[in-house]
């Protein structure tokens, strides 16, 4: 009896004080992410997804999350997997919970990729936004051994990378969420790693986003061949989120514009916006967030 109060204790201990953090999910024979994480805390990356695609010839990264701790957790879900050489990150943009765990990967010996437009954000605000960490809901602690590992390598519109026997597409439309803003596909496996192009019940972040490049970009992605898509944010998605996704953009921009021409302040357009918006799971204040950052002066 005494030996199975102890198993039980020991087993109510690990639950407790283990993190809830999904581990990676396998989406292919050798390709794995996270996927619909529901914890949207700053030092869980907002609900970042991030993934890994694994070749003959070592690993690609896609993402990097928002800090070093961030990134060592990313490290040790990718070595659960496979002990194969990490050869390349791809940063899908370059927004600190995409990017700001790039150093843990640098370290490792990878070559970082990013749009040339992204590349640059990173490498002339990239400082200033570790700096101000605290605006973000992180603390000095959150962010201990974060450094800016800037991309090294860098393209316009089109990069394909050869993994040995995994052909890998990184391909940048239009300006969408961020100038830079790219996607990671898979054609063999009809596979997207969409970045922030694409948020599945998550409401979207628009302050930095060009929305007609964005509506072009997802027009783009719906003419492709491909069946499972990794959001930037939320679940496991189809070319169903794509559209749901164009039309929340159109709708967004539309009614925002309308309100924020009444003079009303950012609160109560967000409110009026959220009454009319798809309902979203996570991230209700990113509307109040964009409405401010986008078509109101905040009052």
């Amino acid at each position: 009896m005494k030996k199975l109060l102890s198993l039980f204790t020991l087993i109510l201990t690990l639950l407790i004080v283990q993190p809830a953090f999904a581990a990676l999910t396998r989406l292919a024979d050798n390709v794995y992410a996270y996927v619909g994480s529901q914890d949207a805390a700053p030092t869980h990356s907002f609900a970042a997804n991030a993934g890994i695609v694994i070749g003959r010839d070592g690993v690609l990264v896609v993402d990097t999350l928002i800090s070093a701790k961030e990134g060592e957790r990313f490290l040790a879900d990718i070595r659960a997997v496979t002990d194969k050489p990490i050869r390349y990150v791809v940063n899908t943009h370059t927004h600190l919970d995409h990017a700001l765990g790039n150093s843990v990967f640098a370290k490792q010996g990878a070559t970082i990729i990013a749009h040339e437009a992204d590349r640059t954000l990173l490498a002339t605000q990239g400082a200033a936004i570790l700096q101000k960490a605290s605006n973000y809901g992180l603390k000095p602690e959150d962010m201990a051994g974060t450094e800016i590992a800037v991309p090294t390598l860098a393209f316009s519109e089109r990069m394909t990378i050869d993994l040995g026997d995994e052909t890998v597409q990184l391909l940048r439309f239009a300006p969408s969420h961020t100038v830079g803003s790219l996607v990671v596909y898979l054609p063999a496996k009809k596979l997207l790693f969409s970045g922030d192009i694409l948020f599945t019940d998550f409401h979207p972040n628009l302050v930095d986003g060009d929305l007609d490049g964005w509506v072009k970009t997802l027009d783009n992605l719906l003419a492709m061949e491909m069946e499972q898509i990794v959001p930037g944010h939320g679940p496991l998605s189809t070319k169903k989120d794509l559209q749901e996704m164009k039309a929340y953009i159109l709708l967004f921009d539309s009614k925002a514009k309308e309100l924020a021409a009444t003079a009303q302040d950012a609160e109560a357009t967000a409110a009026e916006l959220l009454k009319i918006l798809p309902k979203r799971s996570l991230a209700e204040w990113m509307v109040l967030h964009n409405v401010a950052g986008r078509y109101t002066a905040k009052k």
